[in-house]
């Protein structure tokens, strides 16, 4: 007899799993444990809500519900997990105790505020409900600043400037990008953001944030200061591991699991944005379908290693398009480039002169898999 597989979480990963397992069996019966209500949406559309003037009631795909009743499993909403017993194998929610056979926690990541004085003004953007929250003052704010150019900091600034908004983007780096690429590579992509009306603000550091009158003054670390309307913070995700950390599982940056997903602790699994796999936090949609596939795998009987291929990376800034994959950033790499005035296409290679990495952009992404399959393959 199948034993019950209950899954902390109903994000990406938690909604890829119950599809994977659903695939191989029909039956085994699956309980879903959210603090929220459940809702499948894609959650990479919360970057560009402002230009497709979206609202948080019309993201979903479908309730939480409509869910459950289709893949046929329990969905426990709005239930927040308190704490687990690993000893007696038992959850403690605030609807009260719950038993578990197998228990994969896909518990995510929160957005990170800098530790500044007034971050508690800040807003954040990491979930549908967040959105809900926000969305009446991002509909209202004229000057916005994005405080991270990273991945989903380009994203968002680019996309409210399309807007006609005035949109600032800080970052303490030098350059956007600058956890992925070379500086020189993110040249086009800073030219992108200029011309979409994004103020750039790189090398400086957030001092604090305070109210003044009916918006905010932004103080830098070089002293200079600027108002805005809504102050958004991008600077990266912290995995929540304090479920489990005090359950005794061990904890890294991220939940530490094995190649099978297995966390420390017997019958106690992790995906997804929470968890750190081979030392490495991997917040990512590719790893999170991949791992629910092999953890499906696993729990049902037959246990499948996961293994990696190199992850593509897309950077959807529309009016700069960028995909990676790879090494595309660190010591010892040399670069080949090839550009023109609407497009790159630069590989890295090794200290041995072999392929390990590439990046596109503009109108040579249409290369980004043929280059791709040129890249060795990782070994299992």
């Amino acid at each position: 007899m199948n034993r019950t597989i209950t899954i902390v979480g109903s994000g990406f990963a938690a909604q890829q799993l119950v599809r994977s397992l659903r695939k191989r069996d029909t039956d085994v019966p699956i309980r879903m444990i959210t603090a929220d209500n459940g809702d499948e949406y894609n959650k990479p559309d919360l970057s560009h809500v402002a230009s497709r003037a979206a609202t948080a009631a019309g993201m979903p795909l479908r309730s939480g519900e409509a869910f459950a009743a289709e893949l046929g499993i329990t969905l426990q909403a709005r239930c927040r997990v308190e704490a687990i017993d690993p000893v007696r194998q038992v959850l403690v929610t605030s609807q009260g105790e719950c038993v578990y056979e197998q228990l994969v926690l896909a518990t995510g990541a929160r957005a990170v505020r800098p530790a500044v004085a007034g971050s508690h003004l800040m807003h954040t953007l990491n979930s549908l409900e967040e959105f809900a929250r926000l969305e009446p003052q991002l509909a209202a704010a004229r000057s916005v600043l994005v405080l991270g150019a990273g991945l989903i900091g380009t994203e968002l600034a680019m996309d409210i400037a399309s807007t006609g908004r005035e949109v600032t983007l800080v970052d303490i780096a030098q350059s956007p990008l600058s956890a992925l690429l070379p500086a020189a590579l993110s040249q086009p992509l800073i030219n992108a953001l200029q011309a979409a009306g994004v103020r750039l603000q790189l090398g400086r550091g957030l001092h604090s944030i305070e109210k003044a009158g009916d918006g905010l003054q932004v103080n830098m670390s070089d002293g200079s200061s600027s108002h805005h309307d809504l102050v958004l913070a991008a600077i990266g995700l912290a995995p929540e591991v304090s479920l489990a950390r005090d359950a005794g599982i061990d904890v890294g940056r991220g939940i530490i699991v094995d190649e099978h997903l297995r966390t420390s602790v017997p019958d106690i699994y992790a995906l997804g944005d929470g968890m750190e796999f081979q030392g490495t936090l991997l917040p990512f949609l590719q790893p999170a379908l991949l791992g629910a596939t092999v953890l499906a795998a696993t729990l049902l009987g037959k246990p499948t290693p996961l293994v990696l291929p190199h992850m593509m990376v897309r950077v959807k800034t529309p009016a700069y398009v960028m995909q990676m994959a790879g090494r595309t950033r660190g010591e010892g790499l040399s670069w080949q480039s090839e550009w023109n005035a609407s497009g790159m296409l630069a590989r890295s290679f090794d200290a041995a002169g072999k392929l390990c990495g590439f990046v596109v952009g503009g109108d040579r992404i249409s290369q980004a898999f043929a280059v791709y399959r040129e890249l060795p393959r990782l070994a299992a």
